[in-house]
């Protein structure tokens, strides 16, 4: 073969090995994020289950509350 062909098989396996390189570290990235979106999810859940009594005690509260709101209105 001559020299120019090599040369060009050369090139070509160098672009083709960067770039595996490149999609390697990609694929580590995103696992990366993945682990950290998957801690966050994790968090807002918990969140979303101390804060899912506050309906439940706002009517308690506003309840509680109507005896005061009546005597305002009578003033």
């Amino acid at each position: 073969m001559p020299a120019v062909a090599w040369f060009t098989i050369i090139v070509a396996a160098l672009i083709v090995g960067i770039t595996a390189i490149g999609l390697l570290r990609v694929i580590f990235h995103l696992r990366a994020t993945k682990a950290t979106l998957v801690q966050v999810l994790g968090g807002v859940t918990v969140v979303a289950q101390q804060t899912s009594g506050v309906p439940a005690v706002v009517a308690s509260v506003n309840a509680s509350l109507k005896p005061v709101r009546d005597f305002c209105d009578t003033v």
